[in-house]
């Protein structure tokens, strides 16, 4: 897999564009996520045209539809900055971007609760940056975080393995588009599916049984659109756990009774949250190694994104 292109707040990377004449690097994105992925920086401010340093802003007024204003000479930085975030967003277009991470706590770049100041200079943690609404608006099935949540293992993993889903989704469908290619994809990332919601599993189980009857447009926007939704489900170890169980019938004419017992009793440690999923995990793949067994052998949820990334090593 090519390296997935994901745009960026450029202070994450290290770059000095903030008010102060700062940066808020982040080594797990520059050092780790970044041998995975092509970064497209963005900052509203600098990419604008203010300067750095420059006089900080915040939001004010309501908070559906706050106000950019400079705190100190109350300069209203509003329509100037969506009418350069609409044109930005439209040059993204052609970035083919697999999602984007932004910078907590920005009036222009923070994705959520951010501080919106009423008339009595009180805030309320309630506010969207004005440039990340606008790019979450244009692009409502890109996967987004900001550098803060994804201190949170299980949001990070989240994220990772959406982006990772949504770059192998646009590969099947790079060469050609055909309804094989959509049941060649779904087979494939069948277990992973139904780790976040068996419910939807099942409809789009449904829905790739009938797409010979279906147009291979309609087919292809039905199926990316229940996809988005599906991974943003949350998992958690009850369901991985019910798909680890699923997986153990595979080996039923294999195993010796001591390994199926050993292997079922990891999968329970893993439930109670004893010990991380690469355990359960790491076994299955031993075993899946072993037996050499066709349809688990192309199962993405084994190896959802690459091993060296750590994130299904935390409890």
């Amino acid at each position: 897999m090519e390296k997935i292109k994901l745009g960026i707040s450029t202070c994450l990377l290290g770059e000095n564009v903030r008010y102060d004449g700062g940066y808020k690097l982040d080594r797990f994105l520059t050092d780790t996520l970044g041998q995975y992925v092509e970064y497209v920086p963005v900052c509203p401010e600098v990419e604008y045209g203010l300067g750095v340093p420059r006089e900080p802003m915040h939001l004010e007024g309501n908070p559906d539809s706050p106000r950019l204003v400079t705190i100190r000479t109350k300069q209203d930085m509003t329509d100037p900055m969506v009418r350069w975030a609409r044109k930005r967003v439209v040059d993204l277009k052609k970035e083919d971007l697999c999602g984007f991470i932004f910078k907590s706590d920005s009036p222009s770049s923070g994705m959520e609760r951010i501080k919106v100041y009423n008339e009595k200079g009180m805030p309320v943690k309630k506010g969207v940056g004005l440039f990340a609404k606008i790019f979450m608006d244009h692009f409502p099935l890109l996967p987004v975080e900001d550098e803060g949540r994804l201190h949170d293992p299980g949001l990070r993993e989240n994220f990772i393995e959406r982006i990772f889903t949504l770059k192998r989704w646009r590969e099947a469908l790079r060469e050609k588009k055909t309804r094989g290619n959509v049941v060649d994809f779904h087979t494939k990332h069948k277990l992973l599916i139904l780790s976040h919601s068996p419910k939807q599993y099942q409809i789009m189980g449904k829905l790739v049984a009938k797409a010979k009857d279906l147009p291979l447009k309609e087919l292809y926007q039905q199926y990316q659109g229940i996809l988005t939704e599906v991974l943003q489900l949350k998992i958690t170890p009850k369901k991985n756990a019910n798909v680890l169980q699923h997986m153990t019938g595979y080996f039923r004419e294999h195993l010796s009774p001591d390994e199926k017992q050993e292997l079922l009793e990891v999968i329970d440690h893993y439930r109670k949250e004893y010990i991380p999923l690469i355990v359960p995990i790491t076994l299955i793949n031993h075993y899946v190694r072993k037996y050499n067994h066709p349809y688990l052998k192309e199962q993405v949820f084994l190896n959802p994104h690459p091993l060296e990334l750590q994130l299904r090593n935390h409890v």
